[in-house]
């Protein structure tokens, strides 16, 4: 694990860089298609509006209620093609985002993959580093600890050098 008072390593900044360019691309294109979504929600809005204040002026233009009748139903085949043409619209706009997106990821998983690997291997390194120091540390305190007390590191005890 890091710690924070330690400058990032250059294995972590590359593998964030690569993260964060990939997750703006794929934003970038989420967001496109959000826009083409409501682009074409706006287009059909304002066509059925137009399309509903006309046959609504054709309706009341009528000179009887069956040709009123006659004119409202001549009205449900275009509205279910331009339904259908709607549908249609969605599933391109659908399908154009999935492929760019799969083109996406198929450019940045390989580099973000890469870093990640990088960033493993610089962790593995630096744990496997301070275990070592972890390990002579407690080495030198059980040194320590088996030396009995007075007796100097040469290996004579106290008053050794009295004849």
């Amino acid at each position: 694990m890091f710690i924070f008072s330690q400058p990032l390593p250059p294995s972590a900044k590359a593998h964030l860089e690569a993260q964060f360019t990939f997750i703006s691309e794929l934003s970038k294109q989420l967001f496109n298609t959000a826009q083409k979504i409501n682009e074409l929600n706006i287009q059909v809005a304002q066509t059925v509006m137009n399309e509903t204040l006309s046959s609504t002026r054709e309706v009341f233009s009528a000179q009887n209620p069956y040709e009123a009748l006659s004119i409202a139903a001549s009205q449900v085949p275009p509205a279910a093609e331009k339904l259908r043409a709607y549908q249609q619209q969605l599933t391109d706009i659908a399908a154009r985002t999935q492929v760019d997106l799969a083109k996406t990821a198929e450019t940045h998983v390989p580099a973000t993959a890469r870093t990640a690997s990088a960033l493993a291997d610089e962790v593995a390194r630096r744990a496997n580093e301070e275990t070592q120091k972890a390990t002579q540390r407690q080495k030198a305190t059980l040194d320590k600890l088996a030396t009995p007390i007075g007796k100097p590191e040469g290996g004579k005890g106290v008053g050794a050098n009295v004849h």
